[in-house]
């Protein structure tokens, strides 16, 4: 018995996952540029988009305006039609957004929290927030999943959170809770860890193969590491966790010393004579700041932190550091004595060329990159949406 048909069905279905991966990465891009890309047929490629376009995952629209003799290639975007529910639990804000494939952030929701919320907790605000979306952004939607950025430590394997101490939880079931409860394939990973993913793949480090990304939010400080194009994982899939460093500085306030109580968010808006704020509003706050002593306290933060970058620098020698949150406005305050109190303790080698960074994704960067967890297997596999999709 032949097997000629299914290596067929099986090259024909992995070609579909490489041209959708394509056109989500790119957001916008021609027949000819995937050709080119694939180095597949050109009428491949028109068969592929057309049944991608069938699929409900891409649509095309005018053709690119070129000056090459011959007809011109359409353009080939993300349909609107798929998207992923991105979930950030922070200790005062349950952020929801909806993300379309191309990393658009189509509509977010911030739930303010009085307290840390539960898992549960958890679970129930983002029930009560799709039911209040479903008849608006999420009405004719096909939802692939669910993906949590969760400040705390996640086991890869199953998304078991081993530990969130912000938050306090310990070994919670998070992504059972969620699939029980929404009845929808749900994912987490660590929300720094996948601000590094979405920068790389989206942000300002696209095209960047060794990148150290910190993220400053509400729970401290965490970081996700590219590694020659790869994230590095470590075994559990804890690497990253560069807010509980303890760096030797002279000016230690707390008596734990660990970064996250150093450089601290908390610590920002009582300079700020502020209760609570988002990341822009906190910025806007600390950048426009004429009192020395928010001044001083951003000088004392950027000297801490300085010594926590410069040992990422030495210990993995990155091209690009990419600073997120309340991080990248401590950067903004100062970026060319931020970037020189970090050359200054790095090696004069591992120095060379060493960028730093904000994000560019902003404040989408955590729900951008909990939604890449839910495309992941959707382009791996168009397909299979098509089948299981509610």
């Amino acid at each position: 018995m032949s097997n000629s048909g299914s290596n067929l069905d099986r090259l024909r279905r992995a070609n579909l996952a490489t041209v959708l991966g394509i056109v989500h990465r790119s957001r916008s891009v021609s027949r000819a540029q995937i050709t080119a890309e694939t180095g597949l047929y050109r009428s491949t490629v028109g068969a592929l988009v057309t049944e991608l376009a069938a699929l409900g995952f891409v649509i095309e629209g005018e053709p690119e305006a070129t000056n090459r003799v011959g007809r011109p290639s359409p353009l080939v975007t993300p349909a609107p039609g798929v998207v992923a529910i991105a979930v950030n639990p922070e200790v005062d804000a349950v952020t929801l957004g909806v993300v379309g494939l191309g990393a658009s952030v189509e509509h977010r929701v911030r739930h303010p929290v009085e307290s840390p919320v539960t898992p549960e907790q958890t679970v129930r605000i983002v029930r009560d927030l799709l039911d209040a979306l479903r008849p608006g952004p999420l009405a004719g939607r096909r939802v692939a999943g669910i993906g949590i950025a969760v400040p705390g430590l996640v086991r890869t394997a199953d998304g078991l959170v081993r530990l969130a101490p912000h938050l306090g939880w310990r070994d919670a079931p998070l992504t059972r809770l969620f699939e029980e409860e929404l009845g929808l394939p749900t994912v987490a990973d660590n929300d720094a860890s996948l601000g590094a993913l979405a920068e790389h793949l989206f942000g300002v480090g696209r095209g960047v193969d060794d990148l150290v990304y910190l993220n400053g939010g509400a729970s401290g400080i965490g970081g996700g590491v590219i590694a020659d194009g790869r994230p590095l994982r470590g075994a559990g899939g804890y690497a990253g966790e560069f807010g509980h460093n303890r760096p030797a500085v002279q000016d230690r306030t707390s008596e734990r010393g660990a970064l996250e109580d150093e450089v601290s968010r908390a610590r920002l808006l009582a300079a700020a004579a502020l209760a609570v704020a988002d990341e822009p509003t906190l910025a806007r706050a600390l950048l426009g700041a004429t009192d020395q002593s928010v001044r001083d306290e951003l000088a004392r933060q950027r000297r801490v932190l300085a010594t926590a970058l410069s040992n990422a620098a030495n210990v993995l020698n990155p091209s690009l550091i990419v600073l997120g949150g309340f991080l990248a406005t401590l950067l903004a305050s100062d970026p060319v004595g931020l970037a020189g109190l970090v050359a200054d303790q790095t090696l004069p080698p591992a120095a060379e060329g060493l960028r730093l960074r904000p994000a560019a994704l902003g404040e989408d960067r955590l729900l951008i990159g909990a939604a890449e967890l839910v495309f992941a297997p959707v382009i791996a596999d168009p397909a299979t949406l098509q089948r299981t999709a509610s």
